[in-house]
């Protein structure tokens, strides 16, 4: 796990509104393409995701511990939500309805 991320409790608070997004799409559906995220979040936001933010913040996620990458086939992967992610996203959502 690289510096930049969060200690397992605390794993959501330093990322990003986009990260968060990421991660809260992941939690409906598992093991998805990236591209079906970006239209998620392509719907979501209104507008089209750009290529690059959607993979880099999906590697930085990857680093910390948050998301799995894994190998569909030669040309795609498949991102899903690792149990550190499922663990600080039940958190925030208890500290959000306190």
């Amino acid at each position: 796990m690289s510096a930049d991320c969060a200690a397992d409790r605390n794993a959501l608070a330093d990322l990003t509104a986009f990260q968060r997004d990421l991660l809260w799409a992941l939690s409906h559906e598992n093991a998805r393409k990236g591209t079906a995220l970006k239209a998620d979040l392509a719907d979501y936001y209104g507008e089209a995701i750009n290529h690059s933010r959607l993979y880099q913040n999906l590697d930085t996620l990857v680093e910390c511990d948050l998301v799995a990458k894994q190998a569909r086939d030669r040309r795609t992967n498949e991102y899903s939500l690792t149990e550190t992610a499922r663990r600080a996203l039940e958190a925030r959502r208890a500290w959000q309805v306190r």
